[in-house]
């Protein structure tokens, strides 16, 4: 199993949202996040001041899935997060030792 995280801008999350479930994905867990990357921020007036925004707000996704699935995943987070624009994010995967459904006790890929 792998966690699929995927950090992208947060008006591409029902896109996202959406691409996930076609490839099968029933379930998923998203944050509300603010960070940074290559850009460094963005730059703003407010007032007549410039001053630098240094974390940008974004959306972390998450996905537990079966190795049969982390490209499919990895394909469908790619093409519908993509603006072509500076900021469309990263796509960061994981390895998952154990999965517990706390409900059933089911254990493995049964419990993703």
């Amino acid at each position: 199993m792998k966690k699929v995280e995927a950090i992208i801008k947060p008006f591409k999350l029902d896109e996202v949202k959406d691409a996930l479930a076609e490839v099968g994905i029933q379930g998923m867990t998203v944050t509300e996040v603010k960070g940074f990357g290559r850009t460094g921020g963005k730059k703003e007036v407010y007032r007549g001041s410039a001053y630098v925004v240094d974390f940008v707000p974004k959306v972390k996704v998450e996905v537990v899935v079966p190795d049969g699935l982390v490209h499919s995943v990895l394909d469908a987070i790619e093409k519908s997060a993509k603006t072509g624009r500076i900021g469309d994010g990263k796509i960061f995967v994981v390895p998952v030792e154990e999965a517990v459904r706390i409900r059933t006790g089911e254990r493995g890929e049964e419990a993703i």
